[in-house]
């Protein structure tokens, strides 16, 4: 009892003194900690664990794993003292830390989901922890934008990675929050690009970020109420959730339910389902959906959402051409 006393009085003093100097002692910790390693991200979280943000597999002893969002922790093979402390208030001034400098930072937008990070107004220092004067830690900066605090909350205490979906992606105008794709492959969602989701489980929405928050973070199979409007209608539906496929650095084309995941020229990268039975291999690229040239994730999903029924894939391997027909 004595020990754990002396060791939060220890980190008390030092946060307060951390907040005295201002970000060059958050500098100052991030090189301390060796928190950036090789131009990646090792943060300790404490003496047994830390937070790794990569594209590549870490050389480590992994003990959880986001595709995701590209998040890994792994064992701490160098204890340090003063482990960054995850910030919940969002009261304090922020700024991109790193280990050789440090920039103010003002959120200019919030993190949308797992498909568009946070956005500062600032240039982005990447990769760099996002945090306050105090040393906290409210964000990982990257090179796509900012992984906010409680996606990497969620991603430590869940013991399996895992996301619901309800078969929408959203954007938000003013206070409003409108659907702005969904999911032919979700059955049973009778939401349309264009509806204004007003509530869910009774609480008011006009956060899109938010929004997608308490979706994402719900548990797999849970169902939900969603009050929305249609051309000014009110309506009410009730939504079981699904597993999440897509999204992040994972692509998010609708396809990957099916089992097939694309790189951003539409090679593919992963071929899981009935898709590892037809001869596809990794690599081979789609050219053609139902005969429409298709160039990017973006232009797959668009037709996808469009057309339910896709009848024939069109891939391209080493100059030779080939379909394959799905339902």
């Amino acid at each position: 009892m004595f020990l754990r006393l002396l060791l939060l009085s220890t980190l008390t003093f030092f946060n307060l003194f951390a907040c005295s100097g201002g970000y060059s002692s958050c500098v100052q910790k991030v090189r301390d900690a060796h928190a950036l390693q090789n131009d990646t991200l090792f943060i300790p979280l404490d003496s047994k664990y830390r937070l790794v943000q990569s594209t590549s597999k870490p050389n480590a002893d992994i003990v959880k794993y986001d595709p995701f969002l590209s998040l890994y922790l792994v064992k701490n093979k160098e204890p340090f003292a003063y482990p960054f402390t995850l910030d919940t208030t969002k009261k304090s001034p922020l700024a991109m830390v790193s280990d050789t400098k440090s920039c103010q930072a003002n959120v200019a937008q919030r993190q949308l989901g797992l498909n568009s990070f946070a956005k500062l107004r600032e240039p982005l220092i990447a990769p760099s922890l996002l945090t306050t004067s105090c040393c906290f830690l409210a964000g990982i900066v990257t090179k796509r934008g900012v992984i906010e605090e409680e996606y990497i909350e969620h991603f430590l205490a869940t013991q399996r990675v895992e996301y619901g979906d309800m078969g929408i992606r959203v954007k938000q105008y003013k206070n409003r929050v409108f659907v702005s794709a969904k999911d032919p492959f979700f059955e049973n969602n009778p939401l349309k690009k264009d509806d204004v989701i007003v509530a869910m489980d009774g609480k008011k929405v006009q956060s899109a970020a938010l929004l997608m928050q308490r979706i994402l973070f719900a548990k797999v199979g849970s169902k939900h109420t969603l009050d929305y409007l249609r051309k000014g209608k009110k309506k009410k539906t009730t939504i079981t959730l699904q597993k999440r496929y897509g999204g992040g650095y994972v692509s998010d084309t609708f396809l990957e339910k099916k089992g097939l995941y694309f790189d951003e020229k539409l090679h593919l990268t992963k071929i899981g389902g009935k898709f590892s039975t037809y001869g596809l291999k990794v690599g081979d690229r789609l050219i053609q959906v139902n005969k429409k040239p298709i160039k990017s994730q973006k232009e797959l999903r668009s037709y996808i959402e469009k057309h339910h029924n896709i009848a024939s894939l069109l891939f391209e391997r080493n100059g030779f051409e080939f379909f394959v027909n799905i339902k």
